[in-house]
């Protein structure tokens, strides 16, 4: 039995749950807006973690799931409870929902995408940029500062430099030109991760179990999500990773502790790998529907145990 985890129409979500009903592997949706009414109590006793999961109206023994999805967004940002007022007892109910569910999936022994104790790199991308360097790939040089001058000798020592959040927020990748430059007092009050700009194209490569699918990004922008897509846009289509770097990027997954992972990587016209950032919980449907690859049959697969 496979359990599902978030909101079942959001695009990932929506797509595993097509492939999963295409290959007729049996699975439980819990529904993330169903939090406050849903219960899981989980215990180890023995050496054995056990437990149940209340849900819509049904009971599940938790040792019966042997794969796991879990998409969930921010449970304080849930729109069913908007009306609801801070420390409410809805509130409070799907809090610990939530955190018993966490809890639980972080030592299941069961095929988890993905355990939380393991996502939590990408919430300091310097410290991941660490990670990722010790498994051998490049990583372009940064400074986080919050001192502007700081900023303009790196800027003076590059050359070319983009600008992103340090944290694991989604942020724009921006490349700092003059409009910035005349901004730059505002880094004061906040630290900003400053970058070496790197030629080249993008690569995004999807790992799931042992599988690895490559998309090959052009885009005429700093960041491809936000340059539109089209003739003179972003363009997408599957990319054929040298067998060597998908070894790696496998390695860099694991080494990670990620089950399925969205790895950024750059190649630049010397033939050089620089990988950026590893996503812990990609959203994977934006690639496959620009280039058709399964990525969520393997999702499903992996998560049937195949």
């Amino acid at each position: 039995m496979i359990l599902l985890c978030g909101i079942p129409s959001e695009p990932p979500l929506a797509a595993v749950i097509d492939r999963l009903n295409g290959i007729g592997a049996p699975f439980v949706l819990l529904d993330q807006r169903d939090a406050p009414n849903s219960r899981l109590d989980w215990s180890v006793r023995d050496g054995t973690i056990d437990g149940h999961l209340m849900t819509n109206g049904q009971a599940y023994r938790l040792s019966s799931f042997g794969g796991v999805y879990i998409r969930l967004m921010d449970d304080q940002l849930l729109p069913n409870l908007d009306d609801e007022a801070p420390g409410s007892p809805r509130r409070l109910a799907s809090h610990r929902f939530h955190e018993a569910l966490i809890g639980w999936a972080d030592v299941a022994p069961a095929r988890i995408v993905n355990r939380f104790r393991c996502m939590g790199s990408n919430g300091s991308k310097p410290y991941q940029a660490q990670l990722i360097g010790r498994c051998g790939f490049r990583v372009p040089e940064a400074l986080v500062t919050n001192d502007p001058e700081a900023a303009k000798v790196f800027l003076a020592r590059h050359g070319r430099v983009i600008y992103k959040s340090v944290s694991g927020i989604r942020s724009i990748v921006t490349e700092l030109e003059a409009s910035g430059l005349a901004r730059l007092e505002a880094i004061r009050a906040c630290p900003v991760q400053f970058q070496a700009y790197v030629a080249g194209f993008d690569v995004r490569v999807h790992t799931i179990g042992g599988e690895a699918f490559a998309t090959r990004i052009d885009s005429p922008g700093s960041d491809y999500r936000y340059a539109g897509h089209g003739e003179n846009g972003t363009r997408l289509e599957p990319y054929d990773l040298p067998n060597a770097l998908a070894d790696r990027c496998r390695a860099l997954a694991d080494g990670l502790g990620l089950a399925f992972a969205g790895i950024d990587l750059r190649i630049t016209p010397d033939g050089d790998v620089f990988c950026f950032e590893v996503n812990p919980s990609p959203a994977y449907s934006y690639y496959e529907a620009h280039t058709g690859q399964p990525i969520s049959l393997a999702v499903a697969r992996y998560l049937a145990g195949g």
